[in-house]
């Protein structure tokens, strides 16, 4: 059973909250900062998105950091300050710390599982944003047997026409969420899987393949990985695009699906 977390606590990531932006906001600016002029340049960042997910990804985590310390210190500032009285000394400011050390441990818990959600959700974000730069259309979130990502073009053509659609989910990291994944479309063109998780095995990967599961990942992920690199349900975002996202593009414009 979870532990009820402490007023203390509460109030520690209540007064955290108001010093870090939320991880959307984390992203935006991550993005606008490597986009920088080729924002309005689709084939540059079609040829450049592995990097610039890996590079998005790490400029997130130093802004987040940025933001994190100095937050810290106006939260205990905030909280732990009245809580010595107007004439509190030192002494009492570290007696009343240390009688909340289990708090604070709760504290620093929470912290890294925050990190951990917000790296995920800015994930989604950036592919998402890139997405929309790009004029892919797409449903988000849409509730077809599960909730996956995105379903391109939209929910309407998928519920028209399944068979021709792309279901496209985001999972940082995957341990056995893959799976998931074939519920969450099973009449969808194909399944894709865009990660940066460097551990799913060679077994794992034979397992998606089954089940027509490509996972996506950057192209310097699919090199530097061995299992990556043999695996044919592989492809790099460049050679997701190329292969499968574009050439639905066409067939989708053709039909009158999406605006030409």
């Amino acid at each position: 059973m979870k532990e009820k977390e402490s007023d203390l606590t509460e109030k520690l990531k209540s007064a955290l909250r108001k010093g870090i932006p939320g991880g959307d906001e984390l992203a935006r600016l991550a993005l606008h900062d490597y986009l920088g002029v080729h924002r309005n340049d689709p084939e540059w960042i079609k040829g450049q998105f592995s990097d610039l997910v890996e590079k998005v990804q790490s400029e997130l985590y130093k802004k987040y950091l940025t933001y994190e310390s100095p937050a810290g210190a106006e939260a205990f500032r905030e909280v732990f300050l009245p809580m010595t009285g107007k004439h509190g000394t030192a002494e009492d400011l570290i007696q009343i710390i240390g009688d909340g050390f289990h708090d604070l441990d709760r504290l620093f818990l929470s912290l890294t599982q925050s990190r951990r959600q917000r790296a995920g959700a800015a994930f989604e974000y950036v592919i998402r944003e890139m997405f929309q730069t790009l004029k892919y259309p797409f449903t988000p979130q849409a509730v077809i047997n599960g909730k996956p990502d995105f379903v391109l073009p939209s929910i309407e053509y998928y519920q028209r026409n399944a068979m021709d659609c792309i279901i496209f989910t985001v999972k940082r990291t995957l341990r056995e969420r893959w799976r998931q994944i074939v519920t969450e479309g099973t009449r969808g063109l194909g399944f894709y899987l865009a990660t940066i998780d460097k551990s799913v095995s060679a077994n794992a990967l034979e397992e998606m393949k089954a089940s027509r599961i490509h996972m996506v990942v950057s192209g310097q992920l699919k090199c530097d990985v061995h299992a990556y690199a043999k695996a044919d349900n592989v492809l790099s975002f460049e050679e997701f695009f190329a292969h499968q996202l574009d050439p639905a593009m066409k067939r989708w414009k053709k039909r009158g699906v999406v605006p030409v």
